[in-house]
């Protein structure tokens, strides 16, 4: 064994998934899973769907609160684990509080927002040699100087019990394929591709025998609602299930599994999908899939060249979004209908 490690997550879902490789390049492979994570509650159940992990620890600080108390007191709980080694993943300054604040001998993490103190192993992110945030995360694993491979592709093993009872509980049938459309993304409308252009693609899943679920946080409950309304009646509304908001984040990845497609925008689900294996068709819009792509060799990206693209803005400073109304349902129909194929189990 070589000791106890301790990694401070992200607070985003996605970047939370790309981490797992890192997870990967660190884990005791042949003894008991070696590694705490400190995360927000909104992050745990991906920690709990990575092998290696052995606990979990809820950062009950929201993002971008000091409060040095609650920071102590967290510390305080750490301390007597005997962490050996804490890897520090966002690159704030208060981040980096908690590992210092708890003794850990050797704090891992990238310089920045004046962290000298606070990091004994501070490294210097070199952006060009790593435009991947999948890719720096995972250099954090060997040692300063020591090149580290190019990380294999983030693994979610989903909850096959928690599978289950979600399908039982939420009456779904699995008899015929499924697609998984996710409308929402967190970070803002730029991300979004529109609920028409959705509502389009559902059409013609539908009538190409698919069932449809769309599935989102409670957050996504509007977006989902507009693509509803855009889509009007259909013949069999049993094969059409809004899921947004019915299901924790856990739940979602499971259900993830269980799809023959998966259209999603840039998000935490579009990860997720890649990560447990499903055949994935990845919207693209004002963020870019030169650093948070999806790394599943079967997925596919959906974007179009566009001079403005990427502006990696939550909302479009110019007020025509044309980096998704310009990316037709059409095109998104025949990538998701290729990764479907590809996917098909033989006859």
């Amino acid at each position: 064994m070589t000791g106890r490690l301790l990694v401070v997550a992200p607070s985003w879902v996605g970047d939370a998934i790309l981490s797992e490789p890192l997870i990967a390049l660190l884990r005791e492979p042949f003894g008991d899973p070696n590694i705490d994570v400190l995360a927000p509650p909104w992050c745990g159940p991906v920690y709990a769907r990575m092998r290696g992990v052995a606990r979990v620890i809820d950062n009950p600080l929201p993002h971008g609160a000091l409060d040095l108390a609650a920071r102590r007191a967290v510390a305080a709980r750490l301390r007597t684990a005997g962490y050996r080694r804490a890897l520090v993943l966002p690159n704030s300054w208060k981040s980096a509080l908690i590992p210092w604040l708890a003794g850990i001998p050797q704090r891992t993490g990238y310089r920045g927002e004046f962290r000298y103190l606070l990091l004994n192993d501070a490294r210097k992110l070199d952006a060009r040699a790593m435009p991947r945030l999948v890719d720096r995360f995972a250099a954090l694993a060997g040692n300063r100087g020591v090149r580290v491979p190019t990380p294999p592709a983030p693994v979610l093993v989903p909850d096959a019990a928690n599978r289950t009872a979600a399908v039982e509980a939420l009456h779904l049938r699995t008899t015929a394929p499924v697609a998984v459309l996710c409308p929402g993304a967190e970070y803002g409308p730029a991300k979004r591709w529109p609920p028409g252009h959705f509502a389009a693609l559902a059409k013609r899943l539908l009538a190409d025998g698919f069932q449809v679920w769309i599935i989102g946080s409670p957050n996504d409950k509007d977006a989902a609602a507009e693509v509803l309304r855009r889509l009007g009646a259909i013949p069999d509304e049993r094969r059409l299930r809004d899921l947004t908001g019915r299901t924790d984040l856990g739940t979602a990845i499971d259900l993830l599994s269980l799809a023959r497609v998966v259209v999603s925008n840039d998000s935490g689900l579009m990860h997720a999908a890649a990560a447990v294996g499903a055949p994935l068709v990845a919207l693209f819009g004002s963020s870019s899939p030169a650093y948070t792509p999806p790394l599943a060799a079967s997925a596919r990206i959906a974007r179009i060249d566009i001079a403005c693209s990427p502006c990696f803005k939550r909302e479009c400073p110019l007020g025509h979004l044309r980096c998704l109304t310009d990316l037709a349902p059409a095109t998104v129909y025949d990538l998701a209908r290729a990764a479907a194929a590809d996917a098909a189990p033989a006859p």
